[in-house]
């Protein structure tokens, strides 16, 4: 059995099945780069043949967290930074469900940024897609993690004084085991990463380029982009993590300096995900706690019985 009837069936999707009745247009500034992730998304889980009750979406707060509201799945608006604690526990307790989660650069890399990294290190079978416009736009222009050393903004009048953060370089260090970059401005790209995110076992981590022209006018489109997979200049092994290092931190550094470069940097197979590795040592139940729920026969322990046995 699976905790949702849904899961595990095979038929055509088509994209518009993940367009909300509720609340079909979204409703983000005219030329947001959110946009191009909501669209990619839908793409994506539409290409993998996915039902919206197959889907699990955990959102934080900021103009990112709307996405739950503008896709039909499963959707659950966390609060700020916390999307992914909550995704990993849906995870656990139904591994059957697809369960993607998405924060902005302020809500994954900074006030979520301790969730993120555990997430990567203990790497949960999940996506985690970042809408990384470089500015905390919600809260209309305050420099973030990833905003680049002199920039401008509210809270940073003269200018930051600090280099930003590296998201890709930060993902691999923690131990994600797929890294990739795209851009609101390459929806093809955009949505084969997804679906490779998506498919893949274990943690990915989408950094999302998305462009934020009300709030961080200095970001441009992030266009022209180039693809490392298609040009020649850039060749090195997705599987080989030195490699991967080499190449996000000049993937990193060149952004900084107006080249915007996007592509696959890391992905790495036959490692365990955190589940499979609980299961491994015997700390999860073979049955998965959602459909114990859902059976007759199961028999719940209290909490106190369970503590009595670590006393």
């Amino acid at each position: 059995m699976s905790a949702f009837n849904a899961i595990g069936q095979e038929r055509e999707v088509d994209q518009n099945e993940f367009t909300p009745e509720i609340e079909p247009q979204a409703t983000w500034c005219p030329g947001c780069g959110d946009f191009g992730v909501l669209k990619a998304l839908k793409g994506a889980a539409a290409e993998l043949g996915l039902d919206p009750e197959e889907i699990l979406l955990v959102t934080g707060i900021g103009c990112s967290g709307k996405l739950s509201s503008y896709f039909d799945s499963y959707g659950f608006h966390s609060i700020h930074g916390r999307s992914l604690p909550v995704a990993r526990a849906a995870k656990l307790v139904n591994p059957e469900l697809t369960v993607i989660a998405a924060g902005g650069d302020g809500d994954g890399y900074g006030i979520g940024g301790n969730h993120f990294m555990h997430s990567a290190r203990e790497n949960h079978d999940m996506t985690y897609i970042v809408f990384n416009n470089e500015i905390f736009g919600l809260t209309k222009g305050q420099t973030s993690p990833t905003s680049p050393k002199g920039h401008k903004s509210k809270t940073q009048p003269e200018g930051s004084a600090k280099d930003p953060l590296r998201p890709l370089s930060m993902s691999l260090s923690a131990g994600a085991s797929y890294v990739a970059r795209t851009a609101a401005v390459n929806p093809n790209q955009a949505k084969e990463i997804l679906v490779e995110a998506i498919q893949h076992d274990g943690f990915s981590h989408v950094d999302f380029l998305t462009q934020c022209p009300t709030w961080n006018k200095d970001a441009k489109q992030y266009v022209p982009y180039i693809d490392i997979q298609q040009n020649e200049e850039y060749d090195y092994d997705i599987t080989d993590r030195r490699e991967a290092a080499e190449a996000m931190y000049e993937t990193e550094s060149a952004l900084w300096d107006g080249t915007v470069l996007t592509g696959r940097y890391f992905k790495q197979e036959e490692r365990r995900s955190y589940h499979e590795e609980k299961i491994a040592t015997g700390a999860m139940p073979d049955t998965p706690i959602a459909e114990q729920y859902f059976a007759e026969e199961t028999e719940w322990k209290r909490s106190y019985e369970l503590l009595d046995a670590h006393r």
